[in-house]
Parts: C-alpha cells; structure tokens; sequence
C-alpha cells in the first residue's frame, strides 16, 4: 500500500514538474518512472513502450545515476543526523533512492535492520515496474501520440517476463537453467546500459 501510493505520487509530482519546466514528455515519463520504481531499469524498461529516442533515454539514465551515487553517500549522512531509526531508515531509503542496488548500500552503511528493511520494501517498489509499464503502454495507444517515426511499441516483454518468471517458480527442473539465464541476463542489461550510456553527448545534456 505504502508503495502504490509513494508511486502514485510521483507520477503526480513528476507530470505537474515536468510541465512547469517545459521538459519533453517522453523524457519526463521516462524520469517519473524511473524515480517512481526502480531507476535505470525502469527506464530501460519503459523506454520502449514509450517509443523513446536515444538522447532521452541517455539523458534520463544519467540523471538518475547521478542522484543515485549522491544518495548513497548522503542519505546515512543525514539520517544519523536526524536520529532516524534503522526501520525508518530502511523505509525512506527504500522509497526515495532510484536503483535497488543504491538503496541495499545505503540500507547495509546505516545498519544491518535498516538493509533488512529497505530492500524488502525496495522488491516490492520494484515488482510496480510490470503494471506501470502496461498502463503506459495503453496511454500511448489511446492519446493516439507517435513517437518519432515509428508508433510505440506494445510491451509483449512484459508478459514474456512473467511467464519467464512463474515456469522458473514452479517448475523446480527450470529453477538451475533459470539462475544461469539470471546470470546471464544481468549482465545483458550491464551491457545494454553502458551501449545507451555511449549515445550521450555533451549536446544532449
């Protein structure tokens, strides 16, 4: 509950900033929802929903890894100032960091409770990126909005990830099979990242 309504508030906050500040509105959606879920995964998730160009995906990637490396730095900083607790730590971290990697070290530098808390809380964020990116898929098709040359793609991938997931869950002969794809998969995305990341340019920024 304290998730669904942490992203309806972003999502909230993110459509009324980017708005006021003239940002592009595949870019803003692509900055909501990364803040909203989970960052540079969510963003590379919904990217293709969206139907979003280079420079916006490169652009809201770096955004979200620069507030990622400040937080992981200042938010033990400030809660052991602010004399939080190792559950309400957990809690913040979990819901105002982007990536779950950033939220589980801020979560283990503030105390071993507070890593405990703020990655249960940050999988649970997470598992939002499914729904999210289905109902961003069906605004693009009811406003009608293309995206560049081409009309936004469905996000069948979706589905994909979800088969994918409940044969490894309940299948036990796929559960080894399904951790080596796991592994491979990670590191696709690393790769994936770091392709987006070489489209940056000083222009785009």
């Amino acid at each position: 509950g304290v998730t669904a309504i942490s992203i309806a508030g972003c999502f909230l906050l993110g459509t009324i900033l980017a708005r006021g500040l003239k940002v592009p509105t595949r870019m803003g959606l692509l900055l909501t929802t990364g803040t909203a879920i989970c960052g540079g995964s969510a963003i590379a998730a919904a990217a293709p929903v969206l139907g979003a160009e280079d420079d916006e995906i490169s652009v809201s990637l770096a955004v979200v890894f620069v507030l990622n490396a400040l937080a992981l730095i200042m938010f033990p900083l400030i809660g052991r100032q602010f004399g939080l607790s190792q559950d309400a730590f957990g809690w913040w971290a979990a819901l105002a960091i982007h990536d779950t990697s950033s939220v589980v070290g801020a979560g283990v530098a503030y105390g071993e409770r507070a890593a405990e808390v703020a990655t249960t809380v940050k999988l649970a964020r997470a598992l939002w990126i499914v729904p999210v990116c289905l109902a961003l898929g069906c605004w693009v098709r009811q406003s009608g909005q293309k995206t560049g040359a081409v009309k936004a793609k469905k996000p069948w991938f979706i589905l994909g990830f979800l088969i994918a997931a409940a044969l490894v869950t309940y299948v036990p002969a796929l559960q080894a099979p399904g951790a080596y794809v796991a592994w491979g998969a990670k590191r696709l995305l690393t790769v994936t990242l770091f392709m987006i990341g070489t489209g940056l340019t000083v222009r785009s920024l």
